[in-house]
């Protein structure tokens, strides 16, 4: 029988991209990571994208949340838990782990697991240990999802301080002086540890600084004047992180650069100067997100400058084989000379933050740029590249 005479049914209309907005995790970076979330939720196209919402509780857990981006703010000094916005308290997301399927599932106890669609990107906006190191693209390179930023080597590149700087340093960067102390020397000979640290201050100099090595949003740092706060100090940053890492007073401007994958490659933006905040010893967490210190953009350098920062921010980028986006720290010393501090791979990115801010100086606005990011990680392959 011929079917030529028979109606024929219209065409379906393409499927829109799904974006799973990924946000919270396990690391004290858990609530500005939500922050971040709502900025980026809020700014992302609906007309081009359709958009899956996944909070990481703090213990774990893969919740399905509410879209809605209001809800993920800090109001009253208190910041957003994913536990707030979850829709179940048992209820868990579970990704693919067959790259020729790109469905997620949603499980609840007792209930049939429901499916959500396929996702096509995966936008990790998590800062700090198991979401911004590598363990989150790792498995996501595992499920053959593409993904927004950087790769498993940068991300935890970018997240661990000390190879950070190693890296940095091989590729000719400037680095500033630096010790680190890891677990086993701490476990193994305390003393002779925290000796390490007293030589080094007697090499550099005091004020220290004592971090994390692999903490982010200026958690866990304090500033050590003398050695009377060096131990307070040291028990701070192995509250978040066993192994610590110090670092030599920099004198000088803090200027900050971002970097954007175009699809012609990387490109810097204007850079920004982090004024010295009055209220803060220094440009903490408080300072970034709870007061909102603002920054300077542009920085008022000279154009040499600029372009220098700018060549050494693109520089970093690819010397960590980074991907999407990095914002770059420097400072710039009283000799004139700009020294690298870190790369933040994932880096603050509500509209306050830096990073959009120097881009929306540079002619990305915000909208723009988290559509870029989206695109960029669209092109790319997973797997080896």
């Amino acid at each position: 029988m011929s079917t030529e005479n028979l109606p024929q049914s219209p065409e379906q209309p393409p499927r829109k991209p799904c974006v799973a907005v990924v946000f919270g995790g396990r690391s004290s970076e858990h609530g500005i990571s939500v922050v971040t979330a709502g900025a980026v939720l809020r700014a992302i196209d609906r007309t081009k994208y359709d958009v899956l919402p996944i909070g990481i509780t703090r213990d774990g857990r893969w919740a399905l949340t509410a879209d809605e981006p209001d809800r993920m703010a800090i109001v009253d000094r208190r910041q957003p838990d994913v536990e707030q916005l979850a829709e179940s308290n048992e209820g868990g997301v579970i990704l693919p782990v067959d790259p020729a399927n790109r469905e997620v599932v949603y499980s609840e106890p007792g209930s049939v697991p429901k499916a959500l669609g396929e996702v096509d990107v995966v936008f990790p906006v998590l800062h700090g240990p198991y979401g911004e190191d590598g363990t989150l693209q790792g498995l996501l390179e595992l499920s053959g999802v593409p993904y927004v930023g950087a790769g498993v080597l940068a991300s935890a590149v970018g997240q661990d301080k000390e190879y950070m700087k190693r890296v940095f340093t091989s590729f000719g960067l400037p680095v500033g002086p630096y010790v680190v102390i890891r677990p086993r020397e701490w476990e193994r000979d305390e003393s002779a540890a925290r000796k390490k640290i007293i030589d080094f201050a007697g090499e550099h100099g005091w004020p220290l600084f004592i971090k994390p090595a692999r903490a982010g949003s200026s958690i866990g740092i304090t500033k050590v004047v003398s050695l009377e706060g060096l131990d307070e100090a040291i028990e701070e940053a192995q509250r978040h992180d066993p192994k610590i890492i110090v670092e030599a007073l920099l004198r000088g401007r803090e200027i900050e650069c971002g970097v954007l994958e175009f699809e012609d490659g990387p490109r810097a933006s204007v850079p920004a100067e982090i004024p010295p905040v009055q209220s803060h010893a220094y440009y903490d967490f408080e300072a970034k997100y709870i007061d909102s210190t603002p920054g300077l953009v542009p920085a008022p350098l000279t154009p040499e400058q600029t372009a220098e920062v700018q060549r050494l921010a693109v520089d970093a980028f690819e010397a960590a084989s980074c991907e999407g986006l990095v914002r770059a720290d420097f400072f710039l010393t009283e000799d004139g000379e700009f020294v690298i501090n870190e790369i933040n791979t994932m880096p603050g990115f509500t509209p306050i933050s830096m990073y959009p801010q120097m881009w929306e100086a540079s002619g990305v606005a915000y909208p723009e740029l988290v559509d870029r990011l989206i695109r960029a990680a669209l092109r790319r392959p997973t797997g080896l590249r």
